[in-house]
């Protein structure tokens, strides 16, 4: 058993969990330990530990991190019906090598993409740019003088001059919203998109998706981070996939009424993230740009929320999100 000195928490600590999160006391990451060692040390289960931090149980911990321990014997409870994982999400680095890079990612969301055009990231296509855009493939390939079969090269600047957000707004975004999945319609088949792969972006790349479509950079980045560590690879135990953790019924449901007339490529990481910062659009059109009401209706689901209020795993999870926004140049 370690010995329960409680110790203080890190303001500024990478993927802290906020002091309003109810355990026992709090335990600051050293270099090597993981959530099983920090379970077996104060006589806790992997799931225990994983729950009362809003954490997934296979998740990696970064150095400098606060983990909350809970009494022995609390169990969680797992609610999450909406587009994340019913335990939380992966608390890795941007790299996966556990040596906290949060700081560094959260540096370069702020990177400004121009007024009037695109500036071109790795993993990019046109048809994917164009789509966000509410463009033709071919008119933004006219627009630009550029071939449309040829490879697009990352730092292109691309004019989306005259093009529109391509998301729902106002009363429509609000009635989406109120439609939104949860429990076994939000599951989907298993055998449906969307699908991991193996891809990591950036909080700059998530930022840039999330101004394209209304959403607060710093609020896209954070769920995204808090959801996988900007992992595309990453699929939870509740099945919900990639860098935004969409679980298949909601992947298809945000088709269906979020984006018809620009479907989404099922294997690509930065539409996984489109996905997510559409759902988010229209959870902050329908809580009237509440970032902790979206964000508890992005884990919980907005009408389960609305109903039974938040849940404690739903209560940790948005007060990690709105910690990280700080990282990601936001409030």
């Amino acid at each position: 058993m370690r010995l329960r000195t409680v110790l203080p928490l890190v303001a500024t600590g990478a993927l802290a969990v906020p002091a309003g999160a109810q355990a026992d006391f709090a335990h600051v990451v050293v270099p090597g330990e993981s959530l099983s060692s920090i379970a077996a040390t104060d006589g806790l289960s992997v799931s225990e530990l994983a729950a009362a931090n809003g954490l997934a149980s296979g998740a990696q911990l970064v150095t400098g991190a606060v983990v909350q321990i809970p009494p022995q014997g609390s169990t969680g409870s797992a609610s999450g019906a909406g587009a994340s994982t019913s335990a939380g999400a992966a608390s890795v680095d941007g790299d996966g090598d556990n040596d906290g890079d949060v700081a560094a990612s959260a540096s370069t969301a702020a990177a400004a993409q121009p007024a009037d055009g695109y500036t071109v990231q790795p993993g990019d296509t046109l048809s994917g740019i164009a789509a966000r855009a509410g463009l033709t493939v071919a008119g933004l390939a006219a627009a630009n003088g550029i071939d449309p079969s040829a490879p697009l090269l990352s730092g292109t600047t691309l004019t989306l001059a005259g093009a529109s957000s391509g998301v729902s707004t106002g009363a429509t975004a609000t009635a989406s919203a109120a439609s939104q999945p949860v429990g076994t319609v939000a599951q989907g088949s298993s055998s449906a998109p969307p699908y991991p792969t193996p891809e990591r972006v950036s909080a700059a790349q998530v930022g840039s998706v999330a101004s394209a479509n209304g959403v607060s950079p710093s609020l896209a980045a954070a769920i995204g981070w808090q959801e996988s560590g900007f992992n595309n690879d990453l699929v939870s135990s509740a099945d919900a996939r990639g860098v935004m953790q969409i679980l298949p019924g909601t992947w298809d449901w945000i088709q269906r009424t979020l984006t018809p007339g620009a479907p989404l490529a099922p294997a690509s990481a930065i539409e996984n993230v489109r996905g997510g910062v559409l759902l988010l659009h229209s959870l902050l059109a329908s809580t009237g740009g509440d970032p902790a009401m979206a964000a508890a209706g992005y884990y919980q689901g907005l009408s389960s929320v609305q109903r039974y209020g938040m849940f404690s795993d739903t209560q940790r999870y948005v007060n990690n999100v709105l910690a990280l926004r700080s990282q990601f140049g936001g409030p």
